[in-house]
């Protein structure tokens, strides 16, 4: 890669949120408050793309400290033992003028799977500070039972607790970095 371009996240204006299907019928939602991400690119190119990410684990919000403190136990994130979650892009490629697919190792607990994400980019401005920013919406789907997350609860009327996909969505602006 020639004229390597570093983008860093802008927290404020970065969300990560995920739903999960609870008693078959409704969406729950829930969302990570910290978390760092980077882009290494050339220039504004951004097809073939370096993404990574870290996410702390103990910063799950469902606006339920019950539930909260259930996803931060052994049962499922562990943090007492996993602080963070992992992704690392293995590829970034482009589709068409605004639509990526985003490959890479996503590291839950201590499990290691490869997830695509469909990433929408959202396009490049400049701040009312000078700031050139880049803007993307990332969407995707996991099987939470692949990484062990594997908690469940039967029903009386038959199904389950909690669904095994997990769909992921996240709002994500980075800062170029001169």
């Amino acid at each position: 890669m020639e004229n390597l371009t570093n983008w860093v996240l802008d927290p404020t204006h970065s969300e990560i949120i995920f739903k999960v299907k609870h008693l078959m019928i409704t969406n729950v939602k829930g969302e990570f408050r910290n978390f760092n991400a980077s882009i290494v690119s050339e220039g504004s190119d951004f097809s073939k793309a370096k993404v990574q990410a870290k996410i702390d684990a103990s910063s799950i919000f469902t606006n339920n400290s019950d539930r909260d403190a259930h996803l931060q136990s052994a049962d499922f994130f562990d943090v007492a033992n996993f602080k963070e979650l992992n992704f690392e892009g293995t590829s970034f490629n482009k589709l068409d003028e605004d639509n990526y697919q985003l490959r890479g190792i996503l590291t839950i607990k201590d499990v290691s799977k490869e997830t695509t994400f469909d990433v929408e980019f959202g396009g490049l401005v400049q701040d009312p500070y000078g700031n050139q920013k880049a803007g993307f919406s990332l969407s995707g789907k996991i099987n939470r039972k692949d990484w062990g997350l594997n908690w469940n609860a039967a029903l009386e009327a038959g199904g389950v607790m909690v669904s095994e996909e997990v769909r992921i969505n996240a709002e994500v602006q980075f800062v170029k970095q001169a």
